[in-house]
């Protein structure tokens, strides 16, 4: 090494050393913010922009999916916040330190707004600007808390799966995310696979080609898929009797005050989106589009955008004569309650928040007389105001995806917080956790951070995961499925999930599987073409956005949002 180089990094660590000391020792400077503008239109278009395309990331009370934002401009100059706002990962990519350490928090990237002009960033940043950080009085650590809750890193099997392209689902944006579609199901009896976008169309395949079945903001005036991530037209089941009766049931968002919410909240907090569950009848179920009647069956407000009502479902393994045959589940998760301090849910089924509910859609004894509660669900007896009648199991951040084992066992994922994914095997009446746990591990009032559980936990009768992993590994449970099929041997006695945003796909042993207690998670490869890939490589995005899915013969499928790709499962490599 040249002496002119030594001379230029011992300038650079004295420089640091300079640095570091005045850092230390005197108060930082602000960035200049003369250049944001304050006028109120301004700042009311940057309000609305940002809760249409930042809220379901980004809080002012609290880190979310990515960190919170009040103060963010006493921080950070303004055109550092526009150059992440267009291009987040060309920021990373330069080696600026601030956004490397976001992602080594996070994990994850945002996505680019370069489709933005100049005038709208300039204007979420003056929305920013109002946005002053809180003073300091969050609890401080003991000690105590969990850096790292699950020690150790989740390893990688022998199994590598083959992926085969079945559909090309037409793109509902110009700019990236192309697509939002977020599950395939069977249609019953005919097997024909269905394709739902959050932007508010139903796709039926015919020859593995889409066609549009029904397309919500047609039917629904109100309907919107603002502001992002979980809203719009959220989920589809059609009726184990479809062939005969001709029933299908959906969730889709509106705007608040499009209806008279059957759940509802104290008028001071805020309703940001209604979600709506519909049933759809047609006459002819062999037909295709969709024509026909529907009914609404309940609306519920919701706080926020976020963890909204999430997947529904019949029991695809009930037969006509059992008690499950013909009852829908819902989940419901806590609509961002939780994050924004109105703690709507609670260890008592008092409220809809944070359920999975669980309906007759034929039956009238609802407290609105448009659907029927099963006798034995667990609180069904339950006096006005002590307990839901429809709710089946409690104590959900986001329970995500509902399935249910050969064998009759229900499982639910569930998104965690700040640190822990988990997958639960479902009792009737169980209370599973939050928000004053998260997995196995104990929240108290900070929800971004974790504890150990406490000596005493017995009395709290929490209903623990039997599978999770930390953030280490990835951000949010996909939810999966036992696989049922038979075409990829390989897979037989798994359970099948994964990661949506880093795509990593996992599994672990049916035979493993035991409430009380954690399965060990294994990871799993892919291939394409007899080459071994990666979700992110295939999606050629920063993010997988992958769902799993199933067809009526048990065989997987992986839904992919940013090129609205959809691949079966085959023998691998």
């Amino acid at each position: 090494m040249m002496k002119k180089e030594l001379h230029i990094i011992s300038a650079g660590f004295i420089l640091v050393a300079i640095s570091l000391y005045f850092n230390a020792c005197t108060t930082k400077s602000s960035p200049d913010t003369s250049s944001i503008a304050t006028d109120s239109v301004t700042i009311a278009k940057g309000k609305d922009l940002f809760g249409q395309n930042c809220s379901a990331c980004h809080t002012f009370r609290q880190d979310g999916i990515g960190p919170r934002l009040s103060g963010l401009t006493a921080e950070v100059s303004a055109e550092q916040i526009k150059n992440f706002i267009k291009g987040a990962k060309g920021v990373i990519d330069s080696g600026d330190e601030r956004a490397k350490k976001l992602v080594e928090r996070f994990k994850t990237i945002m996505p680019s707004f370069d489709y933005y002009t100049d005038d709208q960033v300039n204007a979420i940043i003056a929305f920013l600007h109002t946005k002053k950080a809180p003073e300091q009085t969050a609890e401080k650590g003991d000690g105590k808390e969990l850096k790292d809750p699950i020690p150790g890193f989740i390893p990688m099997s022998d199994l590598v799966v083959g992926l085969e392209l079945v559909a090309q689902i037409p793109a509902s944006s110009d700019k990236p995310m192309f697509t939002r579609i977020t599950k395939v199901a069977p249609q019953p009896s005919t097997g024909n696979l269905f394709v739902v976008d959050l932007r508010g169309k139903l796709y039926e395949l015919k020859n593995n080609q889409p066609v549009v079945y029904l397309d919500m903001a047609k039917q629904r005036p109100h309907f919107i898929n603002e502001p992002g991530l979980a809203t719009g037209f959220g989920s589809f089941a059609f009726h184990p009797e479809f062939a005969k009766n001709g029933l299908l049931y959906t969730t889709h968002t509106e705007a608040p005050g499009s209806g008279k919410a059957d759940f509802s909240f104290a008028d001071s907090i805020k309703v940001t989106v209604q979600w709506v569950l519909t049933e759809w009848k047609t006459k002819q179920p062999a037909s295709s589009p969709f024509s026909g009647e529907s009914r609404e069956l309940f609306r519920v407000n919701m706080v926020t955008g976020i963890h909204g009502v999430q997947d529904i479902t019949f029991n695809p393994f009930a037969r006509p004569g059992d008690k499950e045959y013909g009852l829908l589940y819902i989940g419901v998760g806590d609509g961002g309650s939780v994050e924004e301090h109105y703690p709507l849910p609670t260890q008592q089924p008092e409220r809809i928040w944070g359920t999975v509910v669980r309906i007759n859609p034929s039956g009238r004894n609802s407290d609105n007389g448009k659907y029927g509660i099963p006798d034995d669900n667990p609180f069904s007896k339950s006096e006005k105001g002590k307990g839901l009648r429809e709710v089946y199991a409690t104590g959900f951040r986001n329970p995500h995806k509902i399935s249910w084992s050969k064998a009759g066992q229900m499982f639910v994922g569930n998104i965690g917080q700040r640190n822990i994914e988990s997958l639960y095997l479902v009792e009737p009446g169980h209370f599973h956790g939050w928000p004053i746990r998260e997995g196995t591990f104990l929240i108290r009032g900070n929800i971004d951070v974790v504890y150990p559980l406490p000596a005493n936990d017995s009395i709290y009768h929490v209903s623990y995961p039997v599978a999770q992993f930390d953030h280490d590994e990835g951000i949010a449970m996909s939810g999966g499925f036992e696989y049922s099929g038979t075409a990829v041997p390989q897979l037989t006695g798994k359970f099948v999930f994964g990661d949506i945003n880093a795509g990593r796909l996992f599994y672990i042993e049916m035979a493993d599987i035991k409430l009380g207690s954690q399965a060990p998670i294994k990871e799993w490869g892919i291939s394409m073409g007899g080459a071994r890939t990666t979700l992110v490589e295939l999606a050629k995005y920063n993010r997988a956005e992958m769902r799993v899915s199933r067809d009526e013969k048990g065989e997987l499928y992986l839904v992919m949002k940013p090129d609205g790709k959809v691949y079966r499962l085959v023998p691998g490599p």
